[in-house]
């Protein structure tokens, strides 16, 4: 590309935004997102900026939200249409754009507001009809005329255990049964003390993971607690936090007699024992596997929010100084006239873009998942088939069929089977198959590059700011943002519960199938389109996928294999390698959605080629940056247990990271457009929101 090439003119909006995250034309989903956005920029942003974040408490002012979420249809965003929803089917990316909007400000507020979601999750996933019924209804917006209390929820996982805990196996809190009398429902004790749950200030229910402590119960399981229960419903003390005080959060203890309908999914009785349908940590797979998503979106809406201020801070650094005039490159530009200050910015950027891709990739990968697990479950259950050693049998066919199918689309149009491809491709439990082994992947990537990576970049942000991106009236709140993204990485599990899911499901065969697809895709679009970075991207995933058949087949000095599951020096080293990889990859498959799509487009069409431009460039430096991290990552793993490679080895592993740097050729080119552009992009003269 030219260095004369046209650029971005103004930072990206709706409209095109729309197009790369591809809701443009689901109208009730920009509603919910014209309306996140207005709590957002209006409420939110009073709140953070008359000082609420600077107390414990939670005060009238914070309060406030629950109404404003209500009124602006976020709190309906997350119930089913049959019970006051306003979002026509699955909801994964309507509920991650309205997190991204909440986040653009202040995480604590997204979190407030995706708890609730997070209470109804084992419900909606797992519960009966009649408990999905109750709750969800419980929790809709009364309409008008209607006078009642809304109902909100938390949701109690975590135990009292040092350093709050993670680990969603290790349960103190019991059920035993309290009353059982002939022909009777059963009573339970529930014994429970939560550790930093959120939204118990609030909560009239709480969905809580107990295990089994009595032997006429059979399992763990979660359970319905409501605040009108017979015993104690203790709210407990708020956890004095440094981050999200625009979240309430608290240590509970419940102790309280409820009915054995509120064993959420229901159970069964045998020979005098209670079996609940659905253990607790079935839901907890459930729930966790869609709710971390909406986490890794809002480090990403973070990073993306920064760009502007600091674009602003940089120009106006040194307007009013003696001897700086108006018009001048200093006054016009100010430290925007030394390439460090852009090029570290582009890289804040193309950070942002990555994360925001990889989030909405996966959340419409779970919609598209929801109705297909349904369709494919009802196949399974027809087989005699739904669950255990049966399911796993059943699917072994759809599998070998699946990495068939792969196979066959991964080679040139010409040498294809297409009656197979399309007899393979309408088969339910083969696409089940496929999706699913991607989303087991693309979910803790999410989770882990997002927040991991993003509170890193999150920090430059707030240094390019300077000694004004630690003070209150800092504009943007990017101090507040960096902060709170560190708690993000720790919610729903660390980085290490994320590389621990990784270092499992990257194994796959058909995920490995779906990888060599993704290569040959991008080998076709670097054939179309040179230059763009999709030749170096594919490079990477071959370096990565010879890397991890490398490991599994070598042992170190003292005979252990590298690729044992306790290996997580190594395992999980990988796991960062392909969390890397996907980011990049689903950046590069919103771009060519822009590409393809903007100069249709009656808005975006006359300008949709700077746009482009732009975001081919931020593309391809966030290629180069992710090979470099691969390369790395695999030069340390291939070298770092061995005293030297066989010649075969080290004859290939070198071929490919040589290939793949010589394929970064004009990456630093595409970053030097991109920060021209970050000095000739138009922006508004204040922000959309108060400091």
């Amino acid at each position: 590309m030219s260095d004369s090439q046209q650029t971005m003119k103004m930072l990206p909006g709706d409209e095109i935004r729309q197009i790369m995250w591809r809701y443009s034309d689901r109208f009730d989903i920009q509603m919910a997102v014209m309306g996140a956005r207005s709590v957002a920029r209006g409420l939110v942003a009073r709140l953070v900026a008359d000082g609420q974040r600077n107390t414990h408490e939670w005060t009238d002012a914070k309060n406030s939200m629950y109404k404003a979420f209500d009124d602006s249809g976020i709190t309906a965003a997350g119930l089913d249409m049959e019970y006051g929803g306003i979002i026509d089917g699955p909801r994964n990316l309507a509920m991650s754009l309205i997190s991204f909007e909440l986040s653009w400000v202040d995480g604590g507020a997204a979190t407030t507001s995706l708890v609730n979601n997070l209470a109804l999750g084992p419900i909606v996933e797992k519960g009966t009809p009649e408990q999905r019924e109750r709750y969800m209804k419980l929790c809709a917006p009364a309409q008008p005329g209607e006078d009642r209390k809304v109902w909100r929820g938390a949701f109690a996982l975590t135990e009292p255990l040092p350093y709050v805990g993670v680990d969603t196996g290790v349960l103190s809190g019991r059920v035993t049964v309290a009353e059982w009398e002939e022909g009777k429902e059963p009573i339970l004790q529930v014994e429970k003390r939560g550790r930093f749950i959120t939204n118990m200030t609030v909560a009239n229910f709480v969905t809580a993971a107990v295990d089994t402590g009595d032997p006429r119960i059979k399992t763990s399981c979660m359970v319905i607690l409501e605040d009108t229960d017979e015993g104690i419903f203790d709210r407990g003390s708020p956890t004095l936090k440094q981050v999200h005080q625009l979240s309430n959060t608290h240590d509970p203890i419940f102790s309280l007699k409820i009915p054995a309908s509120r064993i959420i999914g229901g159970y069964t009785v045998k020979d005098g024992v209670i079996i609940p349908n659905i253990t607790h940590s079935e839901i907890i797979e459930a729930v966790f596997a869609r709710t971390r998503v909406g986490v890794g979106v809002m480090t990403s809406a973070k990073l993306l929010s920064t760009i502007e201020p600091v674009i602003r801070y940089q120009r106006g650094r040194f307007r009013g100084a003696a001897g700086v005039e108006a018009g001048s490159p200093r006054y016009d530009l100010g430290i925007q006239m030394k390439e460090d200050a852009t090029q570290r910015l582009a890289d804040v950027w193309a950070t942002g873009e990555a994360a925001a891709s990889l989030g909405f990739a996966i959340s419409r990968e779970y919609d598209e998942l929801i109705q297909l697990e349904k369709d494919a479950e009802a196949i399974l259950a027809a087989q005699g088939a739904s669950a255990g050693r049966a399911k796993l049998k059943a699917l072994r066919k759809p599998q070998q069929e699946a990495i068939e199918l792969l196979g066959l689309l991964a080679k040139p149009a010409g040498e294809r089977d297409e009656a197979r491809i399309a007899e393979l491709s309408q088969d339910t439990l083969v696409r089940y198959v496929i999706l699913s082994a991607v989303c087991n992947v693309h979910c803790p990537a999410c989770k882990l590059w997002n927040t991991g990576y993003g509170a890193t970049m999150l920090r430059e942000a707030v240094s390019m700011m300077g000694g004004y991106g630690i003070t209150e009236d800092c504009p943007g709140f990017v101090f507040n943002k960096w902060v709170d993204a560190q708690l993000e990485a720790t919610y729903e599990g660390p980085e290490v519960v994320q590389r621990r899911q990784l270092s499992v499901t990257m194994n796959n065969p058909v995920f490995l199938a779906q990888v060599k697809l993704w290569v040959a895709e991008l080998r076709a679009q670097e054939a179309a389109k040179p230059g763009a970075g999709a030749g170096a991207l594919a490079d990477g995933f071959e370096t990565w996928l010879w890397t991890l058949d490398y490991v599994g087949r070598t042992k170190d000095a003292e005979g252990r294999s590298l690729s044992q599951s306790q290996r997580h020096g190594v395992v999980f080293s990988l796991a960062d390698a392909l969390a890397w990889l996907v980011a990049a990859r689903n950046l590069l498959a919103d771009v060519n959605e822009l590409a393809d799509k903007g100069p249709q487009h009656p808005v975006v069409g006359p300008e949709i080629e700077g746009y482009v431009n732009t975001f081919t460039d931020i593309q391809h430096m966030q290629i180069a940056r992710t090979v470099g991290e691969v390369n790395r990552i695999c030069t340390e793993l291939v070298y770092g247990f061995v005293d030297g490679l066989s010649e075969t080895d080290g004859g290939d592993f070198q071929r490919l990271v040589a290939k793949s740097s010589a394929d970064l050729a004009g990456a630093r080119m595409a970053k030097d457009r991109v920060a021209k552009a970050i000095t000739q992009v138009m922006i508004p003269e204040a922000l959309d929101y108060p400091m």
